[in-house]
């Protein structure tokens, strides 16, 4: 560490000590520096603020993590260069989350700050005076059911307003206001005199969210935090929360590290979806930093959906949460009729629904709703026209010429053009028998759009995907073709819910494929009026499926119960924990070498993974979880100190495993 310019100065006797993570991204730096204050930095140089400090002759940024009267460093010590902002942005507990988080994924604290603080934007921070935390007047939710349909509900609302610490995993109802559940769970917490932190996959669902909370607390009294606020909004959030100023916040994963004070209740909901996921290391997900907060903190969790993850089955069957649950006639009541169109009576009946698109239960489904006035939703895993085609005479895939990626068209008139270049393949030649025609090998939203308006003259079709998502549609006679996510609510529920091409779902070589289906399933079955009312559900899928038959009895607890089994035998997590090492041969070669695997680790692969690439899995038993992220640590530290050209990937517990 090279001194700063204040170094020619002599120290007075019992200068105070700044202990300061440096904001340098590599493993083998990833501990705290020592760094003197200067007299002229010390009544703004506090815990928690952003510095400047020189390193390795860099002026480089760091966060002051505490400061003491004494330094283990033998040599001499450099001086703060600066105080970026008086303002303490990293709040105790949060540096302390960022390091249980560091741990748990085998990464670095600075790459985590970076993830918990967003980058000072100083124009907000001049305008923005502290002020006193506000007193909030909790509004009763006006729902007329609420909680009261799941027995343990009102317990857990009452636990939450006596400010204790319950945790439950919850499995919704179908067509359950969800927003409103998770507003009041929130009210509760605010009367208890403790703050929340509730996080959701999209901006779709913050919104929702948003206004439900409004209804409850009244305006002002939360906040929302998400990347795609800005700057400037973003920062204003966030320093709303750490100054107390609201005591509820909520967002995408971006607010999974908000500053609440008085933390009391951390909910998710959907944890199943992949948007949960941080894209950037250490690859944090939503739902374990929750889960670590409200351990560290001693604060309730809420993880809701539709469906339930292993993930969340295994919360419940360790005994760290409960569940809450409707019982089974509650259920029934509100469940739409679910049919398949691959059992054996359907089949009896229609013979070509195994191999239809669109068999004939579906049409007549579709039909009795739209006679009815009532709205269509028909949910299809791709998007766009025809995203994946083949040749018309020997039906192999078509790829493009230059970089062998699959070709698509855009539209019914489009030129096929390649999903991974962009080159258009006019003059296209099937290289196996010279054949030119193309034919559909997956049809995407659009496509089914433009069929099913052939199908229902007429009727309106509307598209809801990631060009545009539709949030509300009227609860008249229409068609909403839908990608899995992008499912708007109907005016009064819609009558008829149909789920096609299953098989996309099922048939992905994905450890968490049955489940992802049937979340995806139950996310848009849930839009449907109940079987009472005329809502219907049919599924183009073999009945004897198992995520099929969760879905037609409305049993995701089953099924997370079925899933969380089998992996247990086959060594799966949440099972155990897994790790994956991903680059060049040679470099997870040299990791994993440098690597001291706990005595029960098992090394699979090598696995092929992108450009090249291949990627290694280390399995160890759960309890030495902690072991396995610190020898993979330690040794990305090792290869960043020999200043490794070749970049190795490691993710702890990825989403995909192969």
């Amino acid at each position: 560490m090279t001194p700063s310019r204040h170094t020619d100065r002599r120290p007075a006797d019992g200068s105070p000590v700044a202990r300061v993570c440096v904001d340098v991204p590599l493993a083998h730096l990833d501990r705290p520096f020592d760094y003197l204050v200067p007299a002229e930095l010390d009544t703004t140089a506090v815990p928690g603020t952003r510095v400047k400090v020189r390193f390795a002759g860099q002026l480089v940024d760091g966060w002051l993590l505490e400061r003491t009267e004494r330094s283990g460093h033998a040599g001499r010590l450099a001086y703060l260069e600066k105080v970026v902002s008086p303002e303490p942005v990293l709040a105790p507990e949060i540096a302390r989350l960022a390091r249980a988080v560091a741990d748990r994924y085998a990464g670095s604290l600075p790459d985590v700050l970076r993830l918990a603080v967003p980058p000072r934007h100083a124009r907000v921070e001049k305008e923005t005076v502290p002020e006193e935390p506000a007193t909030v007047d909790v509004v009763p939710s006006a729902a007329p059911d609420g909680w009261d349909a799941y027995p343990a509900g009102p317990g857990f609302l009452r636990a939450l307003a006596e400010g204790r610490s319950p945790r439950a995993v919850w499995s919704a109802l179908p067509g359950e206001d969800w927003p409103a559940r998770v507003a009041d769970a929130a009210a509760a917490t605010v009367r208890g005199g403790r703050g929340v932190v509730a996080v959701v996959a999209d901006a779709r669902e913050l919104d929702r969210l948003d206004a439900a909370l409004t209804g409850v607390l009244g305006p002002d009294r939360h906040v929302r935090l998400s990347a795609a606020l800005g700057p400037a909004r973003r920062y204003r959030a966030f320093l709303a929360a750490l100054r107390g100023r609201v005591p509820v916040v909520i967002g995408t994963r971006a607010a999974m590290f908000a500053p609440v004070r008085r933390l009391g209740l951390v909910a998710i909901w959907d944890d199943g979806d992949d948007l949960h996921a941080e894209p950037r290391a250490p690859y944090p997900h939503a739902r374990e930093v929750l889960l670590t907060r409200a351990q560290l903190g001693e604060a309730a969790a809420l993880v809701g959906g539709y469906a339930r993850t292993a993930e969340a089955q295994l919360l419940v069957e360790t005994g760290w949460a409960r569940e809450v649950l409707a019982e089974r006639a509650t259920v029934r009541a509100r469940t739409p009729a679910v049919a398949p169109t691959g059992d054996d009576p359907q089949l009896a009946r229609d013979p070509g629904a195994a191999t239809a698109r669109l068999p004939s239960l579906a049409w007549t489904t579709a039909r009795d709703a739209l006679r009815a006035d009532a709205p269509v939703l028909v949910q299809v895993p791709r998007r766009g026209y025809l995203p994946s085609i083949s040749c018309a005479e020997c039906r192999a895939p078509a790829r493009c010429p230059h970089c062998a990626g699959p070709l698509a068209l855009p539209s019914a008139r489009g030129t096929p053009a390649c999903r991974w270049c962009a080159r258009v393949a006019a003059a296209y030649a099937c290289p196996e028998c010279g054949g030119r025609r193309l034919r559909a090998a997956v049809v995407g939203a659009r496509r089914t759009a433009e069929e099913l308006g052939r199908a229902f003259p007429g009727v309106p079709v509307r598209t809801s995907g990631r060009e545009e998502v539709l949030a509300r549609v009227p609860g008249g006679a229409g068609l909403v073709v839908a990608t899995p996510g992008a499912e708007p609510v109907a005016e009064g529920g819609f009558g008829a819910v149909l789920l096609l091409d299953s098989w996309a779902l099922l048939t992905r070589a994905d450890l968490r494929a049955g489940e992802e289906a049937l979340r995806r399933w139950l996310t848009a079955a849930a839009l449907a009026r109940p079987a009472a009312a005329g809502g219907r559900v049919v599924v183009v899928a073999d009945g004897g499926l198992a995520p099929v038959q969760a879905l037609l009895r409305w049993d995701p607890t089953w099924f997370a119960a079925r899933e969380l089994a089998e992996r247990r035998e086959l060594g799966f997590p949440p099972a155990v924990r897994m790790a994956s090492v991903t680059g060049t041969a040679p470099a997870v070669a040299e990791l994993l070498a440098e690597a001291r695997l706990p005595e029960q680790a098992e090394v699979l692969g090598p696995v092929p993974a992108d450009d090249d690439r291949e990627r290694m899995l280390v399995r160890v038993p759960r309890s030495r979880a902690a072991a396995l992220a610190e020898a993979l640590h330690v040794a990305a530290g090792v290869r960043a100190a020999r200043k490794a050209t070749d970049p190795v990937r490691v993710q702890v517990d990825p989403l995909e495993l192969f």
